[in-house]
């Protein structure tokens, strides 16, 4: 007993002291032999994006949609190995609300294929209802079992050092596979955030969540691709964010008809496959989607807009903007 008690304290000791060095045994792994995706900036891309903030600034003119307030990201992965890519504010870091969760879901794959979590029925659920449902009680608890944290009361310095550390794993394992200028270290609350959340936030929102459009598609283009997971997992992932615009929605917001697949159904377009994870917050809007053509086309666009978050039309047009230059191609 003595000699586990022992152990136990030293374990602490060296969480609170020496962050790092626990942290070394815990990092998420990289898939073998990654290497960062091949990306070219396209200069028909760029015309492509160009022409559809074009449209969207002038059909939303009259709601007073500026050009600083969206971002918009497009990945053409219809050549294979070399993907082509424009953007428009593309680097622009944006609080992303509930788009968050498909990275949560991708690191969370890693550690199940590395054996450093264990499957269960429970953590299944969650992983189901955090992707299709966008439940944040699923990502808080998901989120616990990625970084070996849980929510609580304020903590002091030292100890509060040693409890940030291990939440960052998530933007350690994102910056070693070359991602830049994020941060995805947060819960997702329905309200607000309380005790050591708060403190990790911070009381000002300095360390809140936030992503870029480029960060987004580029995460979305390496799950579909399956760089990022083994066959098997990257299809689980694929099925939790496969989207009906035609199924059953719960309400005109749902992530099947309320964002890029609003723009099919507005097209009556049925000859499509949509895979996508939406975010929606009272000042955000955001769709993150994955579209197979028929005859070979497939990209990725992402799209954030900020204040005006109850304006379903932006994201579908210019997401139609886009697939309307795929499809005269």
């Amino acid at each position: 007993m003595y000699l586990r008690n022992r152990s136990f304290l030293l374990l602490v000791l060296t969480a609170a002291f020496c962050p790092a060095a626990l942290g070394q045994r815990l990092e998420i792994s990289l898939p073998r032999g990654y290497v960062p995706p091949p990306l070219t900036r396209s200069a028909e891309l760029d015309a492509a994006v160009g022409a559809a903030v074009s449209a969207a600034n002038a059909r939303f003119a009259s709601a007073a949609l500026k050009p600083d307030q969206f971002a918009v990201t497009v990945i053409d992965l219809s050549e294979g190995r070399q993907w082509q890519w424009a953007s428009y504010r593309g680097e622009t870091a944006i609080y992303p609300a509930s788009v968050v969760k498909m990275f949560y879901m991708a690191a969370i794959e890693r550690q199940l294929e590395d054996g450093r979590v264990t499957s269960t029925a429970e953590l299944d659920r969650g992983l189901r209802d955090m992707i299709v449902d966008s439940s944040n009680e699923a990502t808080q608890y998901l989120l616990d079992v990625i970084t070996g944290t849980s929510s609580g009361a304020e903590l002091p310095p030292k100890l509060f050092e040693a409890w940030q550390f291990k939440r960052n794993i998530v933007n350690r394992w994102l910056t070693s596979m070359g991602y830049k200028g994020i941060n995805v270290n947060q819960k997702t609350f329905c309200e607000d955030a309380y005790g050591i959340e708060q403190q990790s936030r911070g009381y000002k929102g300095q360390n809140r969540n936030m992503i870029s459009t480029d960060a987004t598609a580029r995460m979305m283009a390496e799950i579909v691709t399956g760089r990022l997971n083994t066959p098997a997992r990257t299809e689980k992932m694929m099925s939790l964010m496969r989207r009906d615009p035609w199924g059953k929605a719960a309400d005109a917001d749902d992530q099947n008809n309320g964002f890029t697949g609003r723009f099919f159904i507005q097209r009556d377009i049925r000859d499509v496959k949509l895979w996508s994870k939406a975010g929606w917050t009272s000042k955000t809007r955001h769709d993150v989607a994955y579209i197979e053509m028929p005859g070979g086309p497939r990209f990725v666009i992402a799209v954030y807009t900020e204040d005006h978050a109850n304006e379903r039309d932006i994201i579908p047009t210019i997401a139609g903007a886009i697939y309307d230059r795929f499809r005269a191609r």
